[in-house]
This record gives C-alpha cells, structure tokens and sequence, in this order.
C-alpha cells in the first residue's frame, strides 16, 4: 500500500518554491510583449468563432498569456501575499478589459454576423465547465510547481477555454444581444474562479510558505470571501447543469416516443422538431390523412413515456416547408421541380397521344388501300427529322413503307403516292415501296 501511495507524491518532483513563485509572478504583467499576443490571440480567436474553425480557436488559446494574472490570483490567496493579489486582480481587470474592447471592434467591422456553432456553445455554462475549470486548474498549477512540466499548460489554455467566452462576449456586445454577452461571460467568471481556487487549494496543500503570516481574523475573512465567491459561482452553474440533464431526458424520451408510437400506415416523417424547453413535439408528416381518433389516441400515449404536459402537434402534408426561409427557397424549389415535372408529362402524353394517333391512322390507309390494292402485304408509318448538311434540320415529315406480293408498276406507285398525300394532307410525305 505504502508503494502505491509514494506514486502519488508530488514532493520529490516539486520545484523551489522561490522558482514557483517566480514562474507564476513573472506571467501576471500585462505590457509589451504580453499585451500585443493577448491582442493577437482575441483576434484569432474571433476570426475562429467568425468562421466556426475549432482549429483556430484551439491555436488562439494555446498563445493567449490569460492564464498568467489567474494563477497569479490563486497563488496570492493562498501564500496571503496581498500585494501579489491586487496585482494580479489589476492585470486581470486590465486583460479583461483590452479583450473586450478588441473582441468587440473586431464584430463590429466583420461582414459575418451569424451565430455559428462555436459561439453558441459559449453562452450556456453548466456545472460541467465549473468541473472542467477546476480540474484543469489542477493540472496547471501542480504542472508548474512540478520540475516535470512536459506539455501540460498547453493542455490546460485548452481545456479551460478562456479565450472563446471573452470573444464571445465581445459579440454580445458588438450586436446588442445580451444572452450572449451574460452567458459567455459568466462562463469566462466560472473559468476564472475555479482555476484560481484551483491554484489556492494546491498552493495550501504544497506548504509554499506564506509571506505574511495571517492572524485568526484574517484567515476567517478569506475563507468567507472564498465560500461567498464558490456559491455565487457554483449556484447558478448548478442548476443550468440540472436543466441540461432534464432536457436530454425529455430529448430521449421523445425519440423513444416518435420511433416506437408515431408510425401511421401509408405515411412518411417528413419533420420532426422537439422543443425541451417548451416540453412540445412537432411532427410533420407526408401521405394519407391521419384520422383524428388515431392522433388523439398517439396523444395519450405521451404519459407513457414520461412526458407528461407535453404538447403534441402532427401536421400533414408540405406544411413544415413555409415555417422559415430556409424552407420557404425549398419550397421554391419544390415548386419549381413539380412544374418542370409536370412540363415533362404533359409533353409525354403529346408524344405518346401522336403515337396512338398516327397508328390509328396508319389502321384505317392500311384498310383504303387493301380495297383497290388487294395484293398489298403491309404497311409501315412513322414520323422522322431528316437532318441536313451543317447539322440543320427541316420539319418533320411522315415516312410510309409499303409491301405488296408483285411489283407495282412506276404509274401505280405514282398513283398510291398521290393518293396518300392527298389522304394525308402533306405534300412532304415519303413513300417507300419495298421490294
């Protein structure tokens, strides 16, 4: 047992704790070289949730110096290193500040203003960021009092993403919508504040020695404000997390619902949109009409499936088309293909209509002709192009092939010739006697 707890022993591989402090405090200040990458960093960062690139996100965040004044402000609670604390919290007002203005200034001037993906993700913290905040504190702050640094404080500026909350908020306030600046902001405070309680437990689990010793009262007054800072932070985080857990229950429950109870004989699913918040299913479906009794009796089966107030609307037919733009240029284009379509039969039936006729036709020649030419074998009608020098062509024109058991003379072949383009009413027919 004692060999397995020894693996978990930090102090063999501990660096000097002047070294840590150094390391720590040496990243707080933002000027020069510091300030210009934080400004380049919201600037990639921007362009990424612009064009809703993960890639250029995480490359923001691997070159953002944020991290600094945040560890800065765990290490300066923890050590009770007051003048630290003020520095870091200055650095960090400050670093906040410059973020915002420049988040802001870049949406303002980009053409692109749809909410991608990647921002939306940014306006909806849960107790799942505090988790991931926390944590990846950890791993920054036992990484840098570690002489063993390796590659874990790229690691943590990626897990903890506090460049695309501030960016984000940046957009909120670039296009006056709020939800967003509230909502990634918060998530930039969450991330703050646990990276730095985060960094405070290690600093006091390590024994880094303090710089001044605190009395009682002050020992109590910090753990007070640490407390107040968690509850404000972890409550409202708390029960976002609860609602997200009770939307994905009412998501599965639906799914579990729409496959198993809405399958209608001679229907297809064209659309099916389930609203978590509003506790509503909207199903749109194609085919026969589905009776009432048959939709009332689906609508008390929600109960079965824990979905009790929970709204159930079917719609039949193309309806779901018309709800927004998009659907509407589908709509557009449905109508369009259902015309050219249509074109189509309407063009088919002409073609196959002059088939059926000229066989007809064809019929009664055929039964003229046996009365004076009781001889005549068969008789062949159709309609061609006859194409031309210079890839022209001229109008059509009727071809007949005729077949008699002897041979007609040039004066009968005239006189048959003559008669089917007077039966015919065209001058242009050909005629072809087969031998």
């Amino acid at each position: 047992m004692d060999r397995i707890l020894k693996r978990f022993k930090l102090l063999g591989e501990k660096e000097e704790y002047s070294v840590i402090i150094k390391n720590i405090t040496d990243g707080i200040s933002f000027r020069g070289t510091n300030l210009w990458i934080l400004i380049f960093a919201i600037f990639i960062a921007s362009l990424g949730l612009n064009v809703n690139s993960t890639a250029v996100i995480i490359g923001a965040m691997l070159i953002s110096p944020l991290m600094g004044p945040i560890l800065g402000l765990g290490l300066g609670l923890g050590i009770n290193d007051l003048v630290l604390l003020r520095r870091a919290l200055s650095n960090y007002v400050y670093a906040v500040i410059v973020g915002l203005i420049t988040s802001t200034f870049y949406f303002i001037l980009t053409p692109l203003n749809d909410a991608h993906s990647e921002l939306l993700s940014r306006t909806y913290p849960t107790i799942y960021d505090v988790l991931i905040a926390f944590f990846g504190g950890l791993a920054g702050i036992v990484a840098t009092s570690s002489k063993l640094k390796g590659n874990v404080i790229p690691g943590v500026a990626i897990a903890t993403a506090l460049m695309p909350p501030l960016c984000t908020a940046g957009y909120g306030l670039a296009t006056l919508q709020w939800n967003f600046f509230f909502g990634a902001f918060y998530l930039f405070i969450i991330n703050t504040v646990f990276i730095a309680i985060a960094t405070f437990v290690t600093v006091r689990l390590l024994k880094i020695p303090h710089k001044v010793i605190p009395d009682i009262k002050t020992e109590k007054t910090t753990k007070r404000i640490i407390i107040i800072l968690l509850f404000t932070t972890l409550a409202p985080s708390i029960y976002l997390g609860y609602d997200i857990v009770m939307q994905d229950r009412f998501n599965k429950s639906a799914v579990n619902f729409i496959e198993k109870e809405c399958i209608f004989t001679n229907n297809y699913l064209l659309n099916k949109k389930i609203d978590a918040k509003n506790k509503s299913i909207v199903l749109t479906y194609g085919g026969e009409i589905i009776p009432d009794e048959v939709i009332k009796k689906t609508i008390n089966k929600l109960e079965n499936y824990s979905l009790q107030n929970t709204t159930l609307k079917i719609k039949q037919g193309f309806s779901y088309l018309t709800e927004n733009k998009e659907s509407s240029d589908q709509l557009s284009e449905l109508s369009y293909a259902l015309q050219t379509k249509n074109h189509e039969i309407i063009n088919l039936q002409f073609k196959l209509d002059s088939i059926i006729n000229i066989n007809d036709i064809g019929k009664q020649i055929y039964a003229e002709l046996t009365v004076e030419y009781t001889h005549l074998v068969s008789l062949k009608i159709a309609r061609s192009t006859i194409l031309v020098k210079n890839n022209s062509s001229l109008p059509n024109s009727a071809i007949i092939l005729l077949k008699f058991k002897k041979q007609l003379s040039k004066k009968e072949k005239s006189n048959v010739e003559t008669w089917l383009k007077v039966r015919l009413n065209d001058e242009k027919i050909n005629v072809i006697f087969e031998d």
